[in-house]
This record gives structure tokens, sequence and C-alpha cells, in this order.
């Protein structure tokens, strides 16, 4: 069974957000018909004609189940070419190598541990430098300008005290200074939030978070907003070889079909169960982007479409944390986030661990803070086992 190109024509990605997850142009394969992408599960392909162009010809340059997500993720984020890694931070540091040696990054004060280890221990070993400010405050971004600054990293909502970084804002600060932006939107995904619309140039995800979504895929994805980058990030990947495998790019093609449907779930179950946090006497302070409360919430508004389905909240000490941490019974315990389980983090002891003690304080990542990422559970379910873990 073959399908004409006017077939391809007709299944072009179009539609709502929603749509677009199941019709993204690769659904049906063309050659036979089938529901869902082929696993081509070959490192090397024939060629024919050694005269001719081919598209592929080794898996690590590309790979026809490595390109359908990698065009599905451009689609969703609305740049013009997408990238599928290893890992989120296999991604991250893919961009961060368009930067060369004396060039300098400002980046968000309280990025991912590991963003900020990547940049600490190893960028810097390039010669790299980065200065981290609080990117909610245009006046310290600013401040943080110097000749060599060639790139802004952002992270918003920052994790874990998701605060708010105005796109827009820093977006026209780079452009005004012909500086490159990188934005985490591990958080958010782009079903909530597109920064290339805000003027982003690359767009970086942990795809092993929410658009996986199921705890059992590693990957990392960049989408990039104009075709001379995507011809630089190319280059690096291939130089690299830092790639998603194939049985993994086909698992985050599955998963990513469901982000709405788990997105708006979760969230509901976020905004709910923030709200209860903050009506509980032992907790010091609870950060959500939807709270009222929020300092950053109407520039959030502005920006995103939703709040996202993660809540950190303080405890008050890391005794207390730890004593959590034990009489939970619904969320795993664990690193990661954005599954359909729901998991509760220790940033001190997990995703921050790589950042010193004194660095993390000053970011306000105290030895008390613990990080819900809230799943498909029955959120009252979710706010009982809670309670009897902060009672117990």
């Amino acid at each position: 069974m073959s399908h004409s190109s006017s077939d391809k024509e007709k299944r072009k990605a179009h539609g709502k957000f929603a749509t677009r997850l199941i019709h993204f142009g690769a659904e049906i394969d063309e050659a036979t018909g089938a529901s869902s992408v082929p696993l081509y599960q070959a490192s090397t392909f024939h060629q024919a004609d050694l005269e001719a162009s081919q598209e592929y010809d080794y898996t690590r340059s590309g790979n026809p189940t490595r390109q359908a997500l990698e065009d599905y993720i451009a689609l969703l984020e609305g740049g013009t070419r997408g990238f599928a890694f290893a890992s989120g931070m296999a991604a991250i540091s893919s961009a961060l190598m368009l930067l060369s040696q004396g060039d300098h990054v400002i980046c968000t004060e309280d990025v991912y541990g590991g963003t900020y280890r990547l940049l600490t221990t190893i960028m810097n070993r390039m010669g790299v430098e980065s200065t981290f400010v609080d990117m909610t405050n245009i006046a310290e971004v600013r401040a943080a300008l110097r000749s060599n600054t060639r790139a802004v990293f952002i992270e918003t909502p920052s994790n874990p005290t998701l605060r708010i970084t105005d796109i827009g804002e820093i977006a026209a600060f780079a452009k005004e200074h012909d500086l490159l932006t990188m934005l985490d939107n591990t958080f958010m995904t782009p079903y909530h939030q597109r920064p290339i619309e805000l003027g982003i140039d690359i767009v970086l995800h942990s795809a092993t978070k929410f658009l996986g979504g199921h705890s059992d895929v590693l990957a990392g994805l960049a989408v990039v907003a104009n075709d001379s980058l995507g011809r630089r990030m190319k280059q690096i990947q291939n130089g690299m070889g830092n790639v998603l495998g194939i049985q993994d790019s086909w698992l985050l093609i599955r998963g990513m079909k469901t982000l709405q449907a788990r997105m708006e779930m979760s969230e509901k179950g976020a905004r709910r169960l923030a709200q209860w946090l903050t009506e509980q006497p032992d907790i010091d302070v609870v950060y959500y982007p939807g709270l009222p409360n929020h300092p950053g919430r109407e520039i959030h508004e502005k920006q995103s479409l939703g709040y996202g389905a993660v809540v950190s909240f303080d405890v008050g000490s890391g005794e207390k944390a730890k004593k959590l941490l034990s009489k939970v019974k619904i969320p795993l315990v664990a690193v990661s986030l954005g599954a359909v389980e729901s998991i509760l983090s220790y940033p001190a002891m997990m995703s921050h661990a790589a950042m010193p003690k004194e660095v993390r304080l000053l970011r306000g990542i105290t030895d008390g803070l613990v990080r819900y990422s809230v799943g498909l559970e029955d959120i009252e379910d979710i706010i009982e086992d809670l309670e009897q873990a902060l009672r117990g």
C-alpha cells in the first residue's frame, strides 16, 4: 500500500493544539498506512547511487524515526527545526556549545542544578563564563552585561521556586545587544508556553518530564527559531553524537500525543493542592504561579496559558522535610517530575545537590523545601495522603 504526495498534503498538521498533538504529519506511515511512526532500528542505510544525494546515510546524522520526533516538537513550539538528544542536559549542553572560548552568558540564578553544574564546572573550563542573576529584575540583567556577553539562559518558571521571568522583556533586551536567547521550557511545555513566539532563539526541554510523561524515557529536545541556528545546531548534534536512540524517540512520540490531556488534569490537581497548602498552619511558604499572591502571576498569565503541575512548599526544616518524605504513600519519592504518577522531590539532596549549600540558600532553596509534581491520581487522595504525612 502506498500513499501519494497529495495524501501527505491532506495530512499536514493543522487545527488547534490538541489536534496537532495527534495529527502532526507523521502519524500515518506513508508506505503501509500503519497508525504509528515505524521504528527504523538501523544504524546505517544502503546507498544505491553514490552520485545521488540521499536523506539518510548513518543514524547519528539522521534517522526517520528520530526525524519524525524532531519535526513534531518543531511544529508544537512554532520553530523551524527540532533536535532530539540523549537527555535534557545533552540538549542544554549542545545549545551552549554554540558559544566559544571567551564568551559570557547571563543565566537565571535559581536555575536547575544540572544546568548550574554544567556552567560552573564544565563550561567554565572551556573558557565560557557565567553570571547568575535574578532574571525577574531587568535591572540586574542589564547590570550583568559585559562586552563579551553572547547569550542569555532563561528558566521560567524556575526550578524549584517557580519564579517568573518576563520572556518578552528579556528577548527585547537580548535583541538590543545581539545576544542569543535560550529558554528551558520543561515545566510549561509548548501546550502552556511557546517562547519562540515571544522572541526566544532556542527552546529546550528535558523531554523526560511532561513531554514523555510516563517515567520511562530519558530524552532532551531543542527547537530553533531560524534556519541559520538550525544549521549550526545540526552541526553540533552530528559532531558530538549525543542523539536520542530510536526506541526512545518512538516512546517519546507516543507520550507526547496525550500531553494536553495529562497537563490539564495534573494542573487542575496542582491548583487545588496549592490552595490547600496555603491553608495549612505548618507550611511556611507555598510556590505556585496560580496563587493570587504569587509575585510573578501577572507576568506569567501574559505569556503562558496555564500554571503547570509543579507545586513547591517549605515545611520549615530539613528534619520535617525528611519526615514528610518518609511518611507519604502516594507519590514516588524521587528525582524528576512530569509523570502520570505524582513525584515528591527534595531539591536540597536531589535536583540541586550540585549547588553549594550557601548558593542554594541564597536562592531560596532551603533544607525545608520540597517539590510536588502532581500526577493523575485523584487529588483528594493526594491531599489526604499529604495531610496524614504532615500530621503523622
